[in-house]
């Protein structure tokens, strides 16, 4: 990132100024245990220094340039695969009103592309964005918007490669935070698969502190399960990165609450939904059935016993005027380029 990450952190003038002795130290330790790495993330307003806004439309243009071929240049050969350009979308799929945009308009996600590819020919080059995992799904029009940007940059021969559908779930969640159907899911990966491009779950944690303790675990492997069998139902997937492993260490701790979201628990023991995600995987080795496990694929989301995906933990809508302050489908002005990260929407 070109800034600190930290929200705590002094606000950096470092402009041109890099230092990867930490991350080399991290992916030279993967590439030496036979691991692969994914870069995260070249081009995102959110973790932006402020001192950019000082910048000219021209200044700014060049300094990301810069930014991209000095980053890339640098894992060049080391990291083959990376998110290009992230959360450029509002709540209604407009163009997120971020400082990129107002400076450079809307060409600065074709030309982080263009100037991507070019400083590494070789890499695989993907969009990222959250809440775009289901077509038809409690977030339609983000995700409608999520496919129509994929769909003019791939007719544009921008060299994009891949789309990432981020799954951050909110187990409890109710309005545009309740968790997508796996039909919905396998949908959207469908249409874009349709574009040429290959699609991943890029950031999966299920939030589940919300639900009575009796449901959590329940509704998590179910999640886990269901989700990633129905991705996994399409040619076009290519698969999962979980956003953490242990409940030890997870950003929603820090973002939103206290929650256990991941597939081991803090004390690194297996939980219901690392069994659960194992038995998702299991449907593609020799023997499985893929998209099979009683996952509901069908239009009305219902499972061979009749009954709706989530039944057991799913949360009802709140009544209109009972006081909650739950986002519906539905857009409203204040959704038009809102460029607030998604933990400052919920």
């Amino acid at each position: 990132q070109p800034g600190p990450i930290s929200p705590d952190a002094p606000p950096t003038h470092r402009l041109g100024k890099y230092d990867f002795h930490y991350c080399d130290l991290l992916v030279d330790w993967a590439l030496a245990h036979n691991m692969k790495v994914k870069g995260h993330v070249l081009v995102w307003h959110v973790t932006t220094p402020p001192f950019v806004e000082d910048l000219s439309p021209a200044q700014l243009r060049n300094e990301l340039k810069r930014h991209i071929f000095t980053t890339m240049g640098h894992f060049r050969g080391r990291i083959k695969v990376w998110d290009v350009v992230n959360e450029a979308l509002a709540p209604d799929g407009s163009l997120a009103n971020n400082v990129f945009l107002r400076k450079l308009g809307p060409s600065y996600i074709e030309d982080s592309f263009r100037w991507a590819h070019e400083a590494d020919p070789t890499a695989f080059l993907v969009y990222n964005d959250n809440k775009v995992e289901g077509m038809d799904g409690p977030n339609a029009s983000k995700s409608d918007g999520y496919y129509r940007l994929l769909q003019n940059l791939v007719q544009r021969d921008v060299p994009i490669h891949g789309a990432g559908v981020q799954a951050h779930f909110n187990a409890a969640g109710v309005g545009r935070q309740r968790t997508p159907t796996p039909r919905m899911v396998k949908n959207q990966i469908r249409r874009i698969g349709d574009l040429g491009l290959k699609v991943n779950i890029s950031e999966m944690d299920v939030r589940v502190s919300k639900l009575p303790p009796n449901l959590r675990q329940i509704a998590q492997r179910q999640i886990y399960r269901d989700i990633l069998m129905s991705a996994l139902s399409e040619p076009s997937f290519d698969g999962i990165w979980l956003w953490g492993f242990t409940d030890r260490h997870t950003w929603v701790t820090h973002f939103y609450h206290d929650d256990e979201p991941l597939v081991f628990d803090e004390d690194y023991g297996r939980k219901e939904s690392y069994y659960g995600m194992r038995e998702a995987l299991e449907s593609i080795a020799p023997g499985g059935v893929v998209g099979g496990g009683n996952v509901p694929l069908g239009l009305d989301d219902l499972d061979g016993d009749g009954n709706s995906w989530g039944h057991m933990w799913m949360q009802p809508e709140p009544e209109e005027g009972d006081g909650s302050n739950a986002k519906t489908s539905s857009n409203s002005t204040k959704d038009v380029g809102d460029s607030r990260p998604d933990w400052l929407q919920t």
